[in-house]
């Protein structure tokens, strides 16, 4: 390389000759900048600007395996005993670690260091490319001092003049966007205490930074504030597609949208085992935390653990707000439900259970569209042939007939009501107990009809299953049709 001087071939040596440890790794990156530049002819702006791009890829994938790792780690650490155990419980500190770690090992949960992965990597890489660009514009790199383009041509010249503000108030204003949008997705309310409020002083030293960046921002050769920029640019539009939930879904990754803001709950449950969680308690109880949310906290064996609601899966809350039901807590479980079906909104067991909390809160219109949503998922592809499925649509037709009725609307009640008797019958006793039910209210919606003898036919059935609890609405229903008939007869000889 030579330039109009002839002094081409000095200068480069004497920007990669230097007696610092990590000079080595520096004169790699300008012999690939150089090489770069050589071979495409491009501006050495474009150069920079590029090279940042290409290196910020090939980043990315390292990042999102280090998401999707923490997002299993999340999902997995709730379901752990703690590490330690419990102070002045008298449990071994070494026991209660190794069995941490052996529970650990068996759910498969990642390690926490896989948090540190993208940040050990891409830090080092970005004070590498920025010291290698800034050490080739203060020495003077061959073609700096023209590789640039409006009111930057000189890469080796720190800004001035008229346009000078333009860089610092650009990466400036980055910095501020980039803080904003990763401290609004991390929000979620998980970190609470002094980690809370230190997170709160960490946010506003940044956010102080965003000056003495600026005017940093004078000092520096264009050269390297071009790579600043492409680089900060580069972070708000990773930031925002990694936080986009269509993105998210497909690469696997939190949904950190879906999350925010949602209210937690908990409560006092005796010894069960949440479906699908592995989570075996003593007890559970309501603790509000510093920001006025509540956490649940499970305990075992001496042993408590907090779990964020947003950290179970429906099939670990559905059960949980079962429970809060039981209790008479309709509130918690209707906000765990709604949750639920936000997480998987084809979860019929969550709507045919988030029905019934509305109705039991004299909720009609809105109960009335969770069971005929259940409803219309459940017949989507024909009648259902599990006994589950049989189970639930019996259950939602049950409560939605009885609603409509409720409104006045009899003719669609009847409708609703009717979709029990062609169902087929349960072999298993809970769902035959449920099926029993519905041709029993069947009846009953038939008998104020005037349908009696339709009726009748419903409750026959209704009393081989339990002669003791129908035999006396049977004959009710066989003395009034009896009656209606007499009449008739009388009225017609």
């Amino acid at each position: 390389l030579t330039t109009k001087n002839g002094g081409g071939s000095e200068i480069v040596e004497g920007v990669i000759s230097s007696n610092e440890w990590y000079d080595p790794f520096v004169q790699t990156v300008i012999s690939v900048l150089d090489g770069y530049h050589s071979i495409t002819g491009l501006p050495w702006w474009i150069v920079i600007a590029s090279s940042t791009l290409a290196l910020r890829m090939a980043l990315l994938p390292l990042l999102v395996f280090q998401l999707q790792k923490m997002k299993k780690f999340a999902e997995l650490m709730p379901k752990l005993p703690p590490p330690f155990p419990p102070p002045l419980s008298g449990k071994s500190y070494i026991k209660q670690y190794l069995f941490f770690r052996k529970e650990k090992q068996a759910i498969g949960c990642p390690s926490a260091l896989w948090g540190l992965a993208s940040i050990s990597v891409q830090v080092p890489c970005f004070l590498l490319w920025m010291t290698s660009v800034r050490k080739m514009s203060m020495d003077h790199y061959p073609g700096f001092d023209c590789g640039g383009m409006l009111w930057f041509q000189n890469l080796t010249e720190t800004p001035h003049g008229a346009w000078a503000p333009i860089f610092p108030i650009l990466i400036a204003g980055l910095h501020f966007t980039n803080v904003q949008i990763s401290f609004r997705m991390a929000s979620d309310g998980k970190v609470t205490g002094i980690l809370s409020l230190l997170a709160k002083y960490y946010k506003h030293y940044l956010d102080i930074l965003t000056v003495p960046i600026c005017l940093i921002g004078f000092c520096v050769p264009q050269g390297s504030l071009v790579y600043w920029l492409t680089n900060s640019s580069f972070t708000v539009v990773q930031q925002l597609s990694l936080n986009h939930p269509p993105i998210c879904q497909k690469l696997g990754l939190p949904d950190k949208s879906t999350i925010k803001n949602e209210e937690t709950t908990g409560t006092r449950i005796p010894e069960t085992r949440s479906s699908g969680a592995g989570m075996e308690c003593n007890s559970m109880k309501n603790e509000e935390t510093a920001t006025g949310t509540h956490e649940i906290i499970f305990s075992k064996e001496g042993m408590e653990r907090r779990v964020s609601a947003h950290n179970l899966s429906p099939d670990e809350l559905v059960p949980l707000s079962i429970q809060l039901l039981a209790k008479g807590n309709k509130d918690k479980a209707i906000l765990l439900l709604r949750l639920a079906l936000k997480k998987d909104p084809e979860y019929v067991t969550a709507m045919v259970v988030l029905g019934q909390a509305l109705l039991g809160k004299e909720m009609l219109t809105e109960a009335l569209e969770c069971f005929e949503g259940a409803i219309s998922k459940l017949l989507h592809v024909g009648h259902p042939t599990k006994d589950e499925e049989v189970d639930l649509l019996n259950i939602a037709s049950q409560w939605a007939g009885s609603i409509c009725i409720r409104q006045g609307k009899d003719a669609a009640g009847l409708e609703h009501l009717q979709r029990v008797a062609h169902l087929r019958e349960p072999d298993d006793p809970k769902g035959k107990a449920h099926y029993i039910d519905g041709l029993v209210l069947l009846a009953s919606a038939l008998f104020r009809d005037g349908q009696k003898d339709e009726a009748a036919k419903h409750l026959r059935k209704a009393v081989a299953y339990n002669y003791d609890a129908y035999h006396e609405f049977l004959q009710q229903c066989l003395e009034d049709s009896d009656n209606v008939h007499a009449t008739g007869d009388r009225k017609n000889p």
